[in-house]
């Protein structure tokens, strides 16, 4: 290959060492440039050389960057590192350009079986392609090369000198001298520092000659292309013996690996994702690398569309005045061309009006981005991955790197799909979506999820292959062994939970097998308590997905009637901190026992005679019965518990509290004998500590007592009457806990009860209700008022309207089907 085709005198000058920065896009257009004209017979990149293998995939249609190559250890697949690139990478560009070429690619850093074995303590997802340290280097004192050179020059920002240096730099005739003034840089600051704290890149620099005087061999000593990291150029012209470096990697640890390739995103390329060789702005560089003219006007352009898509007014006439205003940044800054800085600062003024909020938005999704990659389905993968992504065809639920929020309605076929695959990759451990709060529906038959894709998942799938070949089998073998190996009874029962949520029917049976036995053996109240909710969740998304829970409602109806026994002694006694998590455990169980109830605890699993009876019979009638005969007897016995725990002066005084605030809003307790058990607890003999506890279990909480006291003025006053008589001492004392209870309430809510205070006792009495002091309030119902609100809400919920209020009847709206879903009138 002669000098004139080449287009430089480079004979006789060994290896074209073309070091780059890694994702730099004026490095990758060099790279191009350099390989264009240098054309050389074999490109060596930076890289492992186990993919060596799957480097032809990069010329397949659906690989479409950023995508990485990822390596794990076949045992242990959370032992595994990542070569990001994208299409900006210089060393994308250079195995792009060798696949049209028809000219060899090989990869040539230190083979991955090495630098894992060598990294069993370090951080599975941070291996870095070519950067100083790709595997970590624990505890050395790195320096940064291009923070060390754009401090020499006079910059205190390394990616604004990179922009204007490397960037914003015109092509030259000679397309290799950047590299060579490059390589100057690093072989003074190699000189200077020495490794820069990178110790382990003698290693792989030892082995990268190697690997490069074997493709002289092959190839042609100047037909050799090497494409890494600048710093590795100095070591990589340094003059040793192959003896010498053989010796470097004589004993290296080594594993066995798998290697693939995964999608990546331009997120995970940024440096603060924690990648050490990532950008601060890998959208930005993309949109450099692409842009064929006018890089800045193209951005401004971006931005403003955003913008408009977030219903912001932005108009043409922004975008040129942000121009404008770019250039005449970068002029009186001494810049070639406006950089990311300029073109941030003009948005900032111009399009953003000087706030910072809609600027974050333009950096989350542009500087940055959410770009994902794609990877062809013929390159490797292990069975699980495979599975996975036919679910993901069939379910028509596509990885986005964007989070985006997921609707599903259990009812439809696919949506049930989607909600079982979802549960079952929690129950592996890959969190690709996260439950959220549904905010249209409350019924079990809604779910809502937050999705979003990351690179690192891919680790988590192939970690989770251990457990089987499919997404079922991998998630029915993994709860089965979470259920053996579980260490608290809630922790089983969560599990039984998750278990009816992702329809593993198989692994059922063990789950319930170790959840009786550690019931039995649990003596805990508390245990018991957290176990119980989660429990009948179960119960309730069993019956909604048509699940047989006959074995989770006998265990549930044991766990409470167990919970009854051995609340009392559990409550007495207890200090101030054990009261309120036990004060949260009755909560639980109440609503735990409602649910039970509401379920009618039989009809999820036999209990009692009177359920075999009804199953016995056929009848399903007689079956509704017995069921809703169960849920009731258990609410009676809930309710006495209450009764016994509010009553007993050795409980604690914010258990006595809820109990009896549980009691009053359940009707089973009048509201005459809610104000005696106050009364009580707020007589002058109570230590004032103590009848703060009370208050604060009574109306705290988050439970509506500030509304309770806002319409009974009896308890309101009782509460007054209390806190004027406590003596400046104790007040000091209870004052925590009075401030921590009222302070939860609504703030309109605490300005009444001001008003309320302020104005005393209502014209009838401390014992009569709110009557004129605040306007709409009456004593009692007034019927005519309330018949009046039923045509609208007939119109609302496009039903027919039944009687009102005032028929006295007990009818309401109804849906006109029968079926027992009508709603109840207001009265």
């Amino acid at each position: 290959m002669s000098d004139e085709v080449r287009g430089t005198t480079r004979a006789g000058a060994g290896p074209l060492l073309l070091g780059v920065r890694h994702h730099g896009p004026g490095s990758a257009r060099a790279v191009r440039a350099a390989l264009e004209a240098g054309l050389p017979r074999a490109v060596l990149i930076e890289g492992p050389p186990e993919a060596d293998a799957l480097v032809e995939l990069a010329a397949d249609e659906a690989m479409r960057p950023p995508v990485a190559l990822l390596a794990h250890v076949v045992d242990e697949p959370g032992r595994s590192a990542f070569w990001p690139l994208a299409e900006f990478s210089p060393e994308w560009v250079a195995i792009r350009w060798a696949a049209d070429a028809g000219v060899p690619v090989r990869f040539m850093d230190l083979p991955a079986a090495h630098s894992l074995a060598q990294r069993e303590t370090e951080d599975a997802a941070a291996g870095e392609p070519g950067e100083p340290g790709a595997a970590g280097d624990a505890g050395a004192v790195r320096i940064d090369p291009l923070a060390v050179l754009a401090e020499t020059a006079g910059y205190d920002d390394p990616e604004r000198w990179w922009e204007d240096v490397v960037e914003h730099r015109g092509g030259g005739e000679d397309v290799f001298a950047p590299f060579e003034a490059l390589g100057e840089a690093m072989s003074a600051l190699r000189e200077e520092y020495g490794t820069g704290g990178h110790d382990r890149d003698l290693v792989r620099e030892a082995y990268m000659r190697i690997q490069v005087r074997a493709a002289q061999r092959e190839f042609g000593a100047d037909d050799v292309a090497v494409v890494c990291g600048a710093w590795h150029v100095p070591a990589l012209r340094q003059k040793t013996t192959v003896a010498a470096d053989r010796a470097l990697l004589k004993g290296l640890p080594k594993a066995k690996v798998d290697m693939t390739w995964v999608p990546w995103t331009h997120r995970r390329l940024s440096r603060a994702s924690g990648y050490g060789a990532g950008i601060a702005s890998p959208g930005w560089y993309g949109h450099l690398f692409s842009a064929p003219d006018r890089p800045v006007e193209r951005w401004l352009t971006k931005v403003a569309r955003l913008l408009r898509d977030e219903d912001r007014l932005v108009s043409s006439a922004h975008v040129i005045e942000a121009v404008r205003l770019a250039d005449t940044l970068a002029a009186m800054r001494g810049r070639p061309l406006p950089g990311l800085t300029e073109t941030t600062d003009a948005i900032r003024a111009v399009m953003c009006e000087g706030s910072d909020v809609p600027l974050s938005l333009v950096h989350d999704k542009l500087v940055v981005g959410d770009v994902l990659g794609e990877v062809p389905d013929s390159a490797p993968a292990v069975p699980l991955q495979r599975d996975l992504t036919r679910l993901q065809r069939k379910l028509r639920l596509k990885p986005e790197a964007t989070e985006r929020e997921l609707e599903l309605d259990l009812r439809k076929e696919t949506d049930a799909g989607r909600s079982r695959l979802l549960h079952r990759l929690r129950l592996l451990g890959i969190g690709w979506g996260e439950p959220a709060a549904s905010r249209g529906s409350t019924g079990t038959f809604r779910e809502t999820w937050r999705l979003r894709w990351q690179p690192e998942l891919s680790v988590r799938v192939a970690e989770a292959g251990v457990w089987g070949t499919t997404v079922v089998a991998a998630a029915t073998a993994r709860a089965e062994s979470d259920a053996i190996g579980a260490g608290a009874l809630a922790d089983v029962t969560a599990l039984a939970e998750r278990c009816l949520l992702a329809e593993l029917p198989d692994a059922l049976p063990v789950v319930m097998r170790v959840l009786a036995d550690r019931a039995a053996l649990d003596a805990d109240v508390g245990h018991l308590a957290q176990a119980l909710p989660a429990l009948v969740r179960s119960l309730r998304y069993g019956d909604v997905r048509g699940t047989d829970t006959a074995a989770l409602g006998e265990v549930a109806v044991g766990l409470a009637e167990r919970v009854f026994v051995g609340l009392p002694p559990a409550c007495a006694g207890l200090d101030q901190d054990a009261a309120l998590e036990m004060r949260g455990h009755v909560d639980s169980v109440h609503q735990a026992v409602g649910l039970l109830g509401d379920l009618g605890a039989g009809s999820a699993g036999s209990v009692g005679s009177a359920e075999s009876a009804a199953a016995s019979s056929g009848g399903e009638t007689a079956r509704s019965g017995a069921a809703t005969a169960v849920g009731a007897g258990m609410r009676d016995r809930w309710y006495s518990v209450l009764r016994v725990l509010g009553q007993r002066d050795s409980v604690a005084g914010v258990v006595r509290g809820r109990c009896a605030r549980i009691l009053l809003d359940g009707g089973e307790l009048a509201e005459e004998e809610a104000a005696r058990f106050m009364g009580l607890a707020l007589s002058r003999g109570t230590e004032p500590a103590e009848a703060a506890a009370w208050i604060e279990g009574f109306v705290g909480g988050g439970s509506g007592g500030g509304m309770l006291l806002v319409h009974d003025e009896r308890l309101l006053g009782l509460v007054d009457d209390w806190l004027s008589g406590v003596s400046d001492a104790a007040f000091t004392d209870v004052l925590p806990l009075l401030r921590r209870t009222f302070s939860a309430y609504e703030p309109g809510v605490r300005r009444t009860l001001g008003e309320l205070v302020r104005r005393g006792p209502a014209a009838g009495g401390a014992s009569s209700a709110v009557t004129g002091a605040i306007p709409g309030f009456g004593t009692e119902l007034d019927a005519e008022r309330a018949d009046a609100v039923l045509p609208v809400l007939g119109l609302l919920l496009g039903v027919a309207v039944g009687g009102g209020a005032g028929s006295g009847s007990g009818a309401g709206v109804s849906d006109g089907r029968g079926d027992g879903n009508e709603l109840v009138g207001v009265g």
